[in-house]
C-alpha cells in the first residue's frame, strides 16, 4: 500500500506563487509515474502535470511555461511548483502515483487563486 500526503496550498493573489509538495510511502517501487491532478468546483478532475521515473515531464496545456513539476525519487516526493497564478487555477489539487498494480492518490489540498 501506499499513502500520499500533500501540502502546500492557501490562498494567493493573480500572479502570485504557490509550491505543492508530495510525500509518497509504503511499497513505492522505482517505476512509476507521479503527477498532479486538479478538480474545480462542478467540473471533472483533469490533469495538471506527470513524470514518468527517468522521463521528461509531461503538462496540461493551460500550465505550460507556468508550472513545473519535479521529483526526487530518493525522497520520493514530487513537487509542483506554480507561478503567475490564475483566477481559474483554483481547484483542489491532487497528487497521484501510478505503479505495477498500484493507482494511489493523496487526500488534495486546496489552491484559490483570488484577489
Amino acid at each position: 500500500q501506499v499513502q500520499l500526503v500533500e501540502s502546500g496550498g492557501g490562498l494567493v493573489q493573480p500572479g502570485g506563487s504557490l509550491r505543492l509538495s508530495c510525500a509518497a510511502s509504503g511499497s513505492i517501487f522505482s517505476i512509476n509515474t507521479m503527477g498532479w491532478y486538479r478538480q474545480a468546483p462542478g467540473k471533472q478532475r483533469e490533469l495538471v502535470a506527470l513524470m514518468q521515473s527517468g522521463r521528461s515531464p509531461n503538462y496540461a496545456d493551460s500550465v505550460k511555461g507556468r508550472f513545473t513539476i519535479s521529483r526526487d525519487n530518493a525522497k520520493n516526493t514530487v513537487t509542483l511548483q506554480m507561478n503567475t497564478l490564475k483566477p481559474e487555477d483554483t481547484a483542489v489539487y491532487y497528487c497521484r502515483l501510478v505503479q505495477l498494480r498500484g493507482d494511489f492518490w493523496g487526500q488534495g489540498t486546496q489552491v484559490t487563486v483570488s484577489s
